[in-house]
């Protein structure tokens, strides 16, 4: 927890991304330069609203906030509001932005951002459907050799979520995510199996319920009716908070830890499209030649123990 991790976060809030918003802004080890919003758990206009509403929230509306693509790169967009429910962001009520949204799409601002920084110092974060980021990557190329490391949350191995074969971000835009895992930039891949080890549960909130703050009381509503979300339509007691994973992993390599494994995205099976395919059989072989990597464990007490502190220090 060394060097200060430069970022843009590409986003679909999303309560979970919400959280992943407040732990990049809550933590001195991430630097924050801009939110992008792609259509995902809401439509566009819905979850770029929302991200700016999370800014406002956490005091910090000087975070440029860029929309970008609105639907998958072959397909109509889908949205998922028996989770996030129809604004996204059900459950409490956040402030209304007092900043414009910046000019220009989101992937224009992340290749001009990528290529006006020295090599190696940007990293890209995809916590949504990864339309944006592919639209970068062709729409400057030189941004691959350029990026430190991209990191996605996305997949599993086996875990699903939408299909039988897919995880939400990966279904919504497979053909995106393909372009995206397959750019040889270094990239690592947050899936089910680690964030359903994220559980937001009662010890795991403990903390933040001692803080005396509207952001605070503003994370738990919004956990509650994740919660009820969950339990509902996927049956987990206790929601998983997968987002911020991405950002903890950039924080702290400890809390999610990774292992070197090729990665590929279908795109054209019948029942099967979506499916993030890991080969995990190569466990003594030489990293050579392997530019992706998959989170395996989480510390769950240490990273419920940043998401605090993050709520904390913000107010």
């Amino acid at each position: 927890m060394t060097e200060t991790r430069r970022i843009i976060l590409d986003c679909d809030p999303g309560h979970d991304d919400a959280a992943a918003i407040i732990l990049a802004l809550g933590n001195p080890s991430i630097e924050l330069l801009g939110v992008t919003t792609v259509g995902g758990n809401q439509t566009l206009a819905k979850i770029t609203r929302n991200a700016q509403r999370v800014l406002a929230l956490c005091g910090r509306e000087d975070v440029p906030v860029h929309a970008g693509a609105a639907r998958p790169l072959l397909h109509e967009v889908e949205t998922a509001p028996e989770i996030h429910g129809e604004s996204g962001l059900d459950g409490v009520e956040l402030p209304e932005p007092s900043v414009e949204l910046a000019p220009g799409p989101a992937a224009s601002y992340i290749v001009e951002t990528v290529m006006a920084a020295e090599p190696g110092t940007i990293t890209l974060v995809g916590t949504g459907p990864l339309t944006n980021l592919a639209l970068a990557a062709r729409l400057e190329p030189r941004i691959v050799e350029r990026v430190h490391e991209v990191v996605v949350m996305g997949g599993g191995y086996p875990e699903t979520n939408w299909t039988p074969a897919a995880e939400f971000n990966i279904w919504v835009d497979p053909e995106a995510a393909s372009i995206v895992f397959d750019e040889p930039w270094p990239l690592t891949m947050v899936g089910l199996d680690l964030t359903h080890q994220a559980l937001c549960t009662p010890e795991a909130e403990a903390g933040i319920r001692e803080i005396d703050s509207d952001l605070a009381r503003a994370f738990l509503g919004l956990m509650a009716f994740f919660r009820k979300a969950y339990q509902q339509n996927q049956a987990f007691e206790h929601p998983p908070v997968h987002d911020p994973c991405t950002i903890a992993y950039l924080i702290d390599p400890e809390v999610v830890r990774t292992r070197v494994a090729p990665v590929h995205v279908e795109t054209a099976g019948r029942l099967t499209t979506g499916m993030t395919v890991v080969d995990l059989r190569r466990q003594t072989a030489s990293e050579e030649g392997v530019h992706t990597r998959v989170a395996t464990e989480l510390d769950h007490a240490g990273f419920w123990r940043l998401i605090t502190e993050a709520i904390r220090a913000l107010g």
